[in-house]
């Protein structure tokens, strides 16, 4: 690993890219390459140019496949896979991350930007201050609300949305809708095929599939494997590694080869622009070909949705991407930090045509495969990248559209989990209420899916917090207790010891009440109140000294505490046990 676990980043909320004091350890914590740099050696060099080569012969044709999703000329999936390498390198606390157009954040970006250059770079401008915003004022927290169920439900979605919205270009329809349910109906209403992109596609991805089985058949150790080993081995998860690139070069100079004959077999990339985009600040405005002018307060207004659910779900999947590895590669890495590394590379990459970035989970597999040791391994993925747009973006024109179809669908496939259905059924079955309900809506509109995912989630968590299990002997509060949950555990309290057919007391184990508010202090009055009137007692056992404190101070009636449930069952002779 690149540091010891204790010194590779700072834990939880740290000083991050908050206030702190301008000593070298809060210095660290704003720019984590002072954590790593200073003790760089040759042999990390080696390792992490192996793995920048190796991950930048995988973006560069994800780049440009994604842009396709994202409804973008594809040299913006380019302009969007280099400037991360930089930026993460410098504000990142993980080795093994690498930032850049993913599936998830191209279908995002298809909803909101209508095919239209201008919305994508300024989205990303709006998405990066959002996204820094998050991190300086440390609203990090507010992403644990998003729940397993509801992340798979949408990633399970987005999958056979993306990869269905492929099949177009793999059998080279024309005129499909962009809408799921439209895409579905176009794609099997009777039409003319291209055989010779549907011919091409296929064995495209029956060759990607291929070299995908190769990789697993090397045995459960191989994908510690390093691409530099020698032997047949290594050279199996080498072709298996690069598979991406490999496949569009060969269909590439396939349709070349046809194209200088004048057969125009394939359906290609067409025209891009050629060399590096300009550095200039991200427009907020746009003037159609008609001369009409569109406001930034138009295009905020057009956006939509957009402007919270592409910061939140990039955070999202860069952050989980992140824990996984560090958890895997034995360091640790700061939340905040990452939030504020990410925004910062959208806010940049905004200035040079990038549409919103996040963690990819594959590239930033085969980056830790091959043996990164710092991050600095993703500056030489940003500079293989920009090799490509200096030099090679004639050559792109030729790239048949089913080759990049049939990347764009292998990349997918793994994110189509089936087995989280069992696996929720067996841990807990309301959980797979916010998965349907998140994954069903996406198909419609992805931003209600997320939020009816969200809101069902909540849902559950303050029904869990507003009914208490009650249980045990006397009575035990095992969820602790908070305002929404006074009102249900008085009148339970009430129907059944104060009106049944002969009166009781009641013990009250408050072990796992950590603290009260106004409302329950109130309501606890009253209940008091109403076991004195019918001369019976509310003994409370387990209360912390805090919680203890304040209702002494209240004054509550016949407050009564002792410390354990058996001295206050001893306390109130025949008391029954209490279900």
């Amino acid at each position: 690993t690149l540091q010891e676990p204790a010194e590779r980043t700072r834990v939880g909320p740290g000083p991050g890219p908050g206030l702190a004091c301008c000593s070298y350890g809060a210095l660290k914590a704003w720019l984590p390459i002072l954590s790593w740099l200073p003790r760089y050696r040759l042999t990390w060099l080696k390792m992490d140019l192996i793995a920048g080569v190796t991950v930048g012969l995988t973006v560069v044709p994800q780049a440009l496949a994604y842009a396709e999703v994202a409804g973008l000329p594809v040299q913006y999936g380019l302009y969007s896979a280099f400037v991360g390498g930089f930026v993460y390198c410098v504000f990142g606390t993980s080795k093994d991350v690498t930032l850049g157009p993913t599936a998830i954040m191209s279908l995002l970006c298809s909803y909101y930007v209508d095919r239209d250059p201008v919305f994508a770079v300024l989205l990303t401008f709006l998405c990066g201050v959002i996204q820094t915003s998050m991190a300086i004022l440390r609203l990090g927290f507010l992403l644990d609300f998003i729940s397993y169920p509801v992340i798979k439900g949408f990633t399970s979605a987005a999958a056979i949305t993306i990869g269905f919205g492929q099949l177009k270009n793999l059998l080279g329809l024309q005129n499909i809708s962009q809408q799921f349910f439209l895409q579905v109906y176009d794609t099997f209403r009777p039409a003319v095929l291209r055989v010779p992109d549907v011919t091409l596609g296929l064995l495209c991805l029956a060759t990607l599939v291929a070299l995908t089985f190769m990789k697993s058949s090397l045995g459960p150790g191989s994908d510690d494997l390093p691409v530099h080993v020698r032997g047949a081995r290594g050279l199996v998860w080498s072709f298996s590694t690069v598979r991406n690139a490999l496949v569009v070069i060969c269909a590439t100079c396939l349709s070349y080869s046809f194209e200088v004959y004048g057969h125009h077999l394939f359906t290609i990339t067409g025209q891009t622009s050629a060399g590096l985009p300009p550095f200039q600040a991200p427009p907020f405005s746009e003037t159609t070909p008609n001369g009409t002018v569109i406001s930034f307060n138009e295009i905020v207004l057009d956006l939509g949705g957009g402007l919270v659910v592409i910061p939140i779900m990039g955070l999202l999947e860069s952050i989980a991407i992140a824990k996984a590895f560090a958890s895997q590669n034995d360091y640790r890495i700061d939340g905040n930090q990452e939030l504020f590394a990410i925004g910062l590379t959208n806010i940049m990459g905004s200035f040079v045509s990038a549409y919103p970035v996040t963690g990819s989970f594959g590239r930033t597999a085969v980056n830790s495969q091959t043996g990164v040791c710092t991050p600095a391994g993703g500056v030489v993925t940003s500079v293989i990248v920009l090799l490509s747009l200096a030099f090679l973006m004639p050559v792109f024109y030729y790239i048949p559209k089913a080759s990049l179809a049939a990347v764009i669908i292998c990349a997918v496939t793994p994110m189509f989990d089936y087995r989280v259905i069992a696996k929720l059924w067996r841990v807990k079955k309301p959980d797979l209420l916010p998965f349907l309900a998140t994954f069903l809506l996406s198909f419609w509109q992805v931003q209600y899916g997320i939020v009816a995912g969200v809101v069902v989630s909540l849902g559950m968590l303050l029904y869990d917090v507003a009914r208490p299990q009650l249980k045990g002997h006397g009575v035990t509060l095992d969820s602790g207790l908070r305002f929404p949950a006074m009102q249900y555990l008085s009148q339970m309290l009430f129907s059944k010891a104060l009106t049944a057919s002969s009166h009781r007391s009641v013990v009250l184990d408050c072990c796992h009440v950590s603290g009260v508010d106004y409302t329950v202090v109130d309501e606890l009055r009253d209940l008091l109140r109403q076991f004195q009137q019918r001369g019976e007692v509310l003994i409370f056992t387990g209360l912390s000294n805090s919680v203890l404190e304040v209702l002494l101070e209240a004054e509550l009636p016949g407050l009564k505490h002792v410390e354990s449930v058996e001295a206050a069952l001893q306390a109130v002779s025949g008391t029954p046990s209490y279900n």
